[in-house]
């Protein structure tokens, strides 16, 4: 073994490798690419610092179509990658928003929260509440950005994520539910392969063991003083006001192939079983895995997701 590659400690290959030393490796997810004019969409995007002193940050998309006398709808994103890799400036996640801000008519803020294990949970959670309290605090004209105050239409906001994105998703608009938050009304989630788990193995979960084991580990290597994986944070059935979810309209994707998709339709069948009241929607996307749409933007399911959440969006049909 080279010299500067110190025993490991915690291999989460594909993600990250952590050493005895204490360093991390990060082996995805480093790359980014500026805001820029989308050639393909004509969506623009601009960087924006929310708390500077915590180093949260985000990037705003506005749609071609956007015309100052027509609020649009507002999408507020959080991005996946387990809370250790991945930005809100990745390059997937940068084609994805300039995608949906064109298909759906919507202005789109990416969230970027500090990562896990140099900044553990809850961090990553109390940095995506402080950046919807942010962006909420533009609702009454007020507020730094003028693409929020101009563009959005704060009587009809999302909150959307992939994997860990989606448990991020999910946890902000409980705590809309829980906490109230004055000048925005979340009109619905949209959460793509969300990550969350159980202690107890359920459906495909019970033939794949071993990334059970990878993905409790990992919790506690991020969160380290939860209790485990029925943490309400990452197991929303455990969550005692899953009912007071703070919005009606839920839509859920989940793939065929990928381990997490039987806590996609647990989800629902909790969502259902409380007194929630609203409408939740699974749609499983057969022969694909994980955020099959991050890695193949142009195929034919990808396409579809994106014509689908602009129909969620938009209140059409598909």
């Amino acid at each position: 073994m080279a010299a500067n590659s110190p025993e490991i400690l915690h291999d989460f290959s594909p993600m990250i490798r952590v050493y005895k030393d204490g360093r991390v490796e990060r082996l995805l997810g480093k790359d980014i690419v500026a805001a820029s004019v989308d050639p393909e969409t004509g969506t623009e995007s601009k960087d924006v610092q929310i708390s500077p002193e915590l180093n949260i940050s985000a990037r705003l998309y506005l749609p071609k179509k956007a015309q100052q006398d027509k609020k649009l709808p507002l999408l507020v994103y959080f991005h996946g990658g387990g809370f250790v890799v991945e930005s809100a400036f990745s390059p997937p996640y940068h084609t994805h928003l300039n995608a949906v801000a064109a298909e759906a008519g919507v202005v789109a803020i990416s969230i970027n929260y500090r990562l896990a294990p140099e900044h553990p949970l809850p961090t990553a959670y109390e940095d995506s509440w402080i950046a919807v309290k942010w962006v909420a605090s533009h609702s009454n004209g007020q507020g730094p950005e003028v693409w929020l105050r101009d563009y959005v239409d704060f009587d009809s906001v999302f909150f959307g994520g992939d994997s860990a994105g989606g448990n991020l998703a999910h946890n902000m608009a409980l705590r809309v539910g829980l906490e109230k938050l004055d000048g925005i009304n979340l009109d619905g989630i949209f959460l793509n392969c969300p990550y969350f788990w159980g202690k107890e193995a359920i459906g495909i979960e019970l033939k794949n063991l071993e990334m059970k084991a990878y993905v409790e580990v990992l919790w506690h290597y991020v969160h380290p003083k939860s209790a485990g994986v029925d943490d309400p944070l990452m197991n929303p059935v455990m969550e005692p006001n899953l009912s007071r979810l703070g919005c009606k309209r839920v839509l859920v994707y989940v793939a065929e192939k990928d381990i997490l998709k039987e806590r996609g339709w647990l989800y629902k069948e909790a969502l259902e079983k409380s007194e929630w009241g609203g409408d939740v929607e699974v749609v499983e996307v057969a022969g694909e895995n994980h955020v099959f749409n991050l890695f193949f933007p142009k195929g034919e399911n990808a396409l579809s997701l994106l014509k689908k959440l602009a129909a969620f969006i938009n209140k059409n049909d598909v």
